[in-house]
């Protein structure tokens, strides 16, 4: 008697992280064709630069986003502010990570699903001067522990966002030149090392280990069409996830922003 055979159906699932400079922007430099055309389950978002009620919802769910979740900044108007945009319902969402400091800045968003849970993160930026640059090193400080707590409690996170610092030297066009610059000190790059060093991975660099390409481009000297870019913003997880990864990319296509997305599938 012949055996019959069984079908396995595995899920994939796509996570999109995506700095956009301003969500109201982008949506007029098409954004939501590009959403429709990728039908990511999940997408991060980081900078909306708006508060809930300045974005065009009812748009997002005609995508199939249904389940949408902001964390807008109350300290100053139109800055910062990050979202996560879901297909899925999530079990758990967390606004903020607990520290007025930076939940006052709107930088993190948590949504908890059965089997993995995301964050959308905008880490600081250091560029504007000394005092930035001091808040983005307490920033560090704390959210490492935060980080190493929540790995405890979750097995399989992703951490997406913009983290505004450049691992290695293949992660910017002339880093000799940045080595003094804000998103690649030294310090910086060590708390990043130190970050990867302790269960979580770059699933960029894991999938990509000697691809050279960028996330981020100044809107000056023509930087993106002549590819100077800096490679800032990541969708980090967890050691567990890695034989789960599929494929991990930076779409350089996506024209939304100063920024690229990083699209992963697992």
């Amino acid at each position: 008697m012949p055996k019959i055979g069984v079908t396995i159906t595995i899920l994939l699932m796509k996570i999109i992280s995506y700095n956009l400079n301003g969500i109201r922007a982008a949506f007029k430099k098409g954004l939501l064709d590009w959403l429709a055309t990728e039908n990511a389950d999940i997408v991060c978002l980081q900078e909306l630069k708006a508060n809930e009620s300045q974005i065009d919802q009812l748009s997002l769910q005609e995508l199939g986003y249904t389940h949408n979740y902001f964390h807008s900044a109350v300290s100053k108007a139109g800055y910062s502010g990050v979202g996560i945009l879901s297909k899925l319902k999530p079990q758990h969402v967390v606004v903020g990570c607990g520290i007025e400091k930076y939940d006052r800045e709107g930088r993190v968003l948590r949504a908890d699903y059965q089997d993995f849970s995301v964050m959308s993160v905008y880490m600081p930026s250091g560029t504007s001067g000394d005092e930035r640059q001091a808040f983005k090193y307490e920033w560090l400080d704390d959210f490492y522990p935060y980080c190493l707590a929540l790995q405890q409690q979750i097995p399989n996170l992703f951490i997406c966002g913009d983290y505004n610092i450049a691992h290695q030297p293949i992660d910017l066009h002339n880093p000799k030149a940045n080595k003094n610059t804000s998103g690649f000190l030294q310090p910086e790059r060590d708390w990043l090392s130190k970050f990867f060093e302790t269960g979580f991975i770059d699933t960029f660099r894991a999938l990509n280990p000697d691809l050279q390409q960028y996330s981020w481009w100044t809107t000056r000297l023509d930087a993106r069409a002549r590819n100077l870019g800096w490679r800032i913003d990541y969708i980090a997880a967890t050691e567990l996830l890695l034989p789960q990864i599929k494929t991990a990319r930076l779409a350089n296509e996506a024209y939304h922003s100063d920024h690229c997305p990083v699209v992963v599938e697992f």
